[in-house]
């Protein structure tokens, strides 16, 4: 009997000592913008319990917009958050932010303007002279001289009116602006906010193919003193956005479940919408996957189009290859 009950009271304290609530690391993540489909994949890895598996105990709060993101992941206030590829360069090389790229969640941009049929813009040489709304420091906004460079347009006769995420789509179906800052992934939303007029979507890509999408970064520190929390949250990360463009039809319902204001047809419908860019036809690598060769080519882009001084930037200085999936 007391064999029996030491025995006993060696598995409480194994127990004890091994309860999830005490051994997992608690981590911030931001997303990159509100918590529309296209950053459901936390919440997926959430409720498929790819962080409890990784002994991660992650709060997640909705973003701002690429530059704030950025700025809180840089002053510690965030562990990891997601914030646009281009704008990270263009904002590192600028600020000079102690913050890194861990992998690149799309491998190609998803920056666009959207307008609506039968208004006045149809292709890209259609945006001067004309009003887009969006919000200051967006994605958008920051790459918006890229593109268009690359589109033989004057950016400077292109006028960004100061609005609110939350008020783009119906300002655009009220006529207040001419279109808007947007991804592409936000069609299925802006239709649904214009009541049957279809969307026209111009996407930063098209012109400037070579552009990442948004990326997981975290603080320079964290990838160079943390280097274990940084992979063991990437990849966790990264499993639930290649669940998520495997099956989309389940993020919708995922996604109201933690937040109960979004339209689960429209956020699983903007999921598969995004699964190309993920994962794009002829692609070979792994989810995340992120090159320095293509980063060269990225910076040279920004360089061109005087969107960063030549020789402000490396690759090395904003991504963290190391710490990169393989």
């Amino acid at each position: 009997m007391r064999k029996a009950f030491s025995v006993l009271l060696v598995l409480m304290a194994v127990a004890a000592c091994s309860s999830p609530a005490e051994t997992k690391q608690k981590v911030n993540y931001l997303t990159s913008f509100g918590s529309f489909g296209r950053d459901a994949y936390v919440y997926v890895a959430q409720e498929k319990g790819f962080f409890e598996q990784a002994g991660l105990d992650v709060t997640i709060t909705p973003g701002t917009g690429s530059v704030d993101v950025l700025k809180l992941v840089s002053t510690g206030r965030a562990d990891f958050g997601i914030a646009d590829f281009t704008a990270t360069a263009i904002t590192t090389a600028k600020e000079k932010l102690p913050v890194t790229v861990l992998a690149a969640v799309q491998q190609r941009s998803l920056a666009a303007i959207v307008a609506l049929e039968g208004g006045t813009i149809g292709k890209p040489a259609d945006l001067e002279g004309k009003k887009i709304g969006d919000q200051p420091g967006s994605t958008n906004q920051v790459m918006f001289p890229v593109y268009a460079r690359a589109a033989g347009i004057d950016p400077a006769k292109v006028q960004f009116v100061p609005s609110a995420p939350p008020a783009l789509p119906q300002l655009l179906a009220a006529g207040q602006v001419d279109g808007i800052g947007q991804f592409v992934v936000g069609k299925p939303l802006i239709e649904a906010a214009a009541k049957g007029r279809r969307a026209v979507v111009l996407p930063y890509g098209d012109l400037v193919p070579d552009l990442y999408g948004n990326a997981l970064v975290s603080s320079k520190d964290t990838a160079r003193n943390k280097p274990e929390l940084a992979k063991k949250f990437m990849d966790a990360l990264l499993k639930g956005l290649e669940y998520s463009i495997e099956h989309p039809d389940e993020v919708g319902p995922i996604l109201k479940k933690y937040q109960p204001t979004q339209d689960a047809g429209v956020a699983s419908a903007e999921v598969g919408l995004m699964a190309p860019y993920v994962r794009p036809s002829g692609y070979s690598g792994r989810v995340g996957g992120i090159t320095e060769d293509r980063v060269g080519k990225v910076v040279r882009t920004l360089v061109e189009a005087g969107a960063i001084p030549d020789g402000s930037l490396a690759p090395n200085d904003f991504v963290s290859f190391g710490n990169s999936p393989k």
